[in-house]
């Protein structure tokens, strides 16, 4: 029997990723490795508290949402939560979604409507560009972080006008220039938009996000919280006005069509913000880490780390390069016993190669002395 002309078609496809070093394959986490890959920033993901959290709700709630929030799929206690996250994160109003991912796609997708412009940063993640996709406004890139390149653009746009930036880029590790953005953003009456999927549990006095340590709760429109990342579990939230999250209840269909999160994933995420005042010493640890592994790599011959990184580290090879080299690097550091992993194209542009180390509070100057000594090698 021949195979059909769209198994050809997906096969060749494949077949081109495979020729350029790029396709995409699963693997099992790696036991026993020194951690420079997950996003467990904080160390929560494994932490007896929130074990026990989870342990808890097991035993005493269902073990499935049964639907959607507009249908079965509420309860007491995740609107619970979102009360607590709107408080904490100094908001009107809070609206749980299934990922960052999902927040992203149904924020953009639903607010912005036909005859608005939304610009985004050329480096915004896939879930951003997909939600503006989805949406009939008219979109515009702009430089990575060059707020003058996004004021020269200004002119183009009609309607609600919406900008939409990381707070920390999750392939450079670098920073938006929230400051500038939110002066020109207040000067010109645009809106906004601030993904915090990188940020949330980090920064701030008690882990409210870089939005909250710079003051700027009152010139960001939206702000979408990640889970996955410091908190240690899944899920995100778009929080901002009580208007907003009115809105989203009932236009963003990635929150209307999908089924609620798990009981036990609301018991945990509220046990993790629990957590996050009492963690400054861990955010302490994490931020000295971060710049003693700037330090110490940018000292071997050969290897380049961004001066502007922060947590996330794109590590750059003077003397190697193509997605093979760079994935030999990561299979080598690997065999030594430091699970890292090489980011390649498309998720970064073709020659921007890359390792991407992340650290954690849990890390240990020895252990980057001495991945530091492997990559040198």
């Amino acid at each position: 029997m021949p195979t059909p002309p769209l198994h050809q078609r997906l096969a060749q496809h494949l077949a081109k990723r495979e020729a350029e070093g790029t396709r995409r394959r699963l693997s099992l986490p790696a036991e026993n490795l020194v951690d420079f890959s997950s996003n467990d920033y904080l160390g929560l993901a494994r932490s007896p508290t929130l074990r026990q959290a989870l342990q808890a709700a097991m035993q005493q709630e269902a073990a499935g949402s049964t639907g959607s929030r507009l249908l079965t799929g509420n309860s007491a206690a995740a609107e619970d939560l979102e009360a607590h996250l709107a408080q904490f994160h100094r908001a009107e109003a809070a609206l749980l979604f299934n990922s960052g991912y999902a927040a992203n796609l149904g924020f953009f997708a639903a607010v912005p409507r036909r005859g608005d412009t939304i610009f985004y940063d050329e480096a915004s993640h896939a879930s951003v560009k997909d939600g503006i996709r989805g949406s009939f406004a008219t979109a515009y890139s702009f430089r990575h972080n060059d707020v003058a390149d996004l004021e020269r653009r200004l002119p183009r746009a009609t309607g609600a006008v919406f900008v939409a930036v990381e707070a920390l880029y999750s392939m450079d590790g670098d920073m938006a220039p929230l400051r500038e953005l939110a002066n020109l953003c207040r000067q010109r009456d645009l809106y906004l938009v601030v993904d915090e999927a990188h940020t949330n549990g980090l920064y701030g006095p008690h882990g409210e996000g870089l939005v909250a340590e710079l003051s700027l709760e009152n010139d960001v429109f939206a702000r979408v919280l990640t889970f996955g990342k410091a908190l240690g579990s899944q899920g995100a939230a778009v929080v901002g006005p009580a208007v907003l999250r009115d809105y989203l209840l009932n236009f963003s269909r990635p929150f209307i069509y999908t089924t609620a999160p798990a009981p036990y994933t609301v018991a945990t995420l509220a046990a993790a913000y629990q957590l996050l005042p009492t963690l400054e010493a861990e955010r302490r640890r994490l931020f000295a880490l971060s710049e003693y592994l700037k330090t110490t790599l940018n000292a071997v011959p050969g290897l380049h780390v961004p001066p502007d990184s922060h947590v996330i580290h794109p590590v750059f090879f003077l003397t190697s390069s193509g997605p093979e080299a760079v994935k030999h690097i990561a299979a080598t550091a690997q065999a030594a016993g430091f699970d890292v992993r090489a980011i390649v194209a498309p998720t970064v542009p073709a020659s921007t190669e890359r390792l991407r180390l992340i650290v954690h509070s849990y890390n240990k100057e020895a252990e980057i002395d001495r991945l530091a000594e492997v990559l040198g090698k």
